[in-house]
């Protein structure tokens, strides 16, 4: 039986999201993962922060209900800039809730965890990292936009770590 996984990049301007399926033991077998879907959610520059966050919450129950995953992968929050990151953080508060609503269970990554398990380097460039997720799951592109591409490295390091 397959097992659904929906990765998420967490974002407040644009929500990365990638939903593969994985079949068999990903020990021996990295390529039993394929894309089911992917892409992003895109909230308005403009608009204000709840109306924002109402979009996220809408369009992440919309996905959870389009996927019935097994399974949530999400990447960690990551501190770079603190205005862009409270922004952030109001954002996974979002998805956290969404989650749970649908009581999903969940695994978060950090970005080196996520880097080690697709690349075997934790300091993988975010190159490395998309050409590892286009091998593994058989594409003959890399994802894009970079977003939905970072969710697909999520749930497939949550594949990986079953």
């Amino acid at each position: 039986m397959a097992q659904r996984i929906l990765g998420l990049d967490p974002g407040l301007a644009i929500l990365g999201f990638g939903a593969i399926a994985g079949v068999g033991d990903a020990a021996e077998n990295a390529a039993g993962a394929c894309v089911i879907d992917f892409g992003v959610v895109e909230t308005p520059a403009k608009a204000p922060v709840g109306d924002r966050l109402r979009i996220l919450y809408d369009d992440l129950h919309s996905l959870v209900q389009q996927f019935q995953p097994d399974l949530v992968a999400l990447e960690k929050l990551f501190f770079y800039r603190m205005g862009n990151t409270i922004l952030v953080a109001q954002a996974r508060g979002v998805v956290l809730l969404v989650l749970a609503q649908h009581n999903l269970p969940l695994v978060e990554f950090t970005p080196a965890q996520i880097k080690q398990a697709l690349t075997g380097y934790g300091n993988a460039d975010k190159g490395m990292v998309q050409d590892a997720v286009a091998h593994e799951l058989n594409l003959s592109v890399i994802p894009k936009p970079d977003d939905a591409a970072d969710a697909l490295a999520v749930a497939l390091t949550a594949w990986f770590q079953r």
